[in-house]
């Protein structure tokens, strides 16, 4: 794999981590959230992630030569939590029901807390792997010296 295609698969993986990081922020700052503009209460978002081949005339070639392929993380697509919201009692709440429950979003704040962490770490290992590669670039331009 040359450099190029190095940085670009890790500036893929801290483009999708930046998408999983935003989420993850939505879903906590609507953890409270009873309405939506499509009604009721907020559902938690996640980012589904794959590897896709890297498209460009250069890793065509390699790939060939090497019988592996290059691959680049990409968000394919943001799905909904279809967990049914918690209900909770308050019945002083304007969006009780008759029951006085009030339907709160599918939202575990422990558990965003978790991804986020996850999310971070992933996040510094692209950082750190596009650094190596700038690096070793780097040290390759100054032996032809």
């Amino acid at each position: 794999m040359d450099f190029f295609s190095a940085i670009n698969v890790s500036s893929t993986a801290l483009t999708a981590e930046r998408t999983r990081m935003n989420l993850i922020s939505s879903n906590l700052a609507n953890a409270n959230s009873t309405r939506t503009p499509e009604g009721g209460p907020y559902k938690r978002k996640d980012a589904v992630f794959s590897a896709t081949p890297i498209q460009n005339r250069f890793n065509r070639e390699l790939d060939g030569a090497s019988g592996k392929e290059v691959r680049q993380v990409e968000v394919t697509r943001i799905i909904e939590d279809q967990n049914p919201p918690r209900l909770q009692f308050d019945p002083g709440h304007p969006d009780a029901n008759p029951q006085g429950y009030v339907a709160m979003p599918n939202v575990n704040v422990v558990e965003e807390m978790a991804d986020m962490i996850g999310a971070t770490r992933a996040y510094e290992a692209n950082v750190t792997a596009v650094q190596a590669a700038k690096s070793m670039a780097m040290k390759t331009l100054e032996i032809s010296k």
